[in-house]
């Protein structure tokens, strides 16, 4: 029954992700970690956010800016690599409140940054890469300050869908690779992230009718709300494990 409701609410945030270009992480990770614990939770869903990336990028495949992601990319995944071999020397009580003080966080830190007139090169999201690849190789999913970075190239809709998605699938698929390499990715988690990632592709194929109908007001204090509940049921996972 656990499974089930994973599955259903997957189909729900790989909607939710398809139409802002996030959301499936924060969405997911607080009942992935519920019910399969946090040293699988977070292979599991860097298994199911590469197929979530993948059908954003099938979605939006002639919208795609190359250069964008060759230079987030680059430094991107071997900085990505690095935070998923940092992660599994972590105890699993410290890697729940990373992730919820993560999560937390992001509310002031988005609307800071959406406030910024900011007009980013290609040189800075190099630098953006390497800050966020680490991130994510650690906390799961970077797609809230992701945004606003790509943002601020002049990316926008379907652009923005596209790249974004491209580049963080270089990302997590830098990470799954690590988890490999350091035995942090048994086959039971490679099933349970490829059947949960279907859920998420359905879902993003679902979004692409709404993206052009987006309510960016609604979207932001949705998102607040869903990094509000996802952090601190992390952070509450973490206490009550101790």
């Amino acid at each position: 029954m656990d499974f089930t409701l994973v599955l259903v609410l997957g189909l729900v945030a790989g909607t939710v992700g398809g139409v802002v270009g996030f959301g499936t992480s924060i969405m997911l990770m607080p009942a992935l970690v519920l019910v399969f614990g946090p040293r699988e939770a977070v292979p599991i869903m860097a298994i199911a956010s590469m197929m979530a990336n993948a059908s954003r990028v099938a979605a939006w495949w002639r919208e795609v800016d190359w250069r964008v992601v060759g230079v987030y990319s680059a430094t991107g995944m071997p900085a990505a690599a690095l935070g998923a071999a940092t992660l599994l020397v972590l105890p699993g009580r410290i890697v729940e409140a990373v992730m919820g003080l993560f999560f937390l966080a992001m509310i002031p830190l988005r609307r800071w940054m959406a406030r910024q007139a900011l007009v980013l090169r290609l040189w800075h999201l190099a630098l953006v890469g390497l800050g966020i690849g680490f991130l994510t190789g650690i906390v799961v999913s970077t797609g809230p300050i992701n945004a606003p970075f790509f943002l601020a190239h002049g990316l926008v809709k379907g652009a923005y869908l596209g790249t974004e998605a491209m580049s963080s699938l270089g990302v997590y698929a830098a990470k799954t690779l690590a988890f490999g390499t350091l035995g942090g990715l048994p086959l039971a988690s490679v099933a349970k992230g490829l059947v949960i990632g279907s859920s998420l592709m359905a879902g993003a194929f679902i979004a692409k009718r709404y993206v052009r109908q987006l309510d960016a007001e609604r979207f932001r204090l949705l998102m607040d709300g869903l990094l509000l509940v996802a952090g601190g049921t992390m952070l509450w996972s973490a206490v009550a494990s101790h």
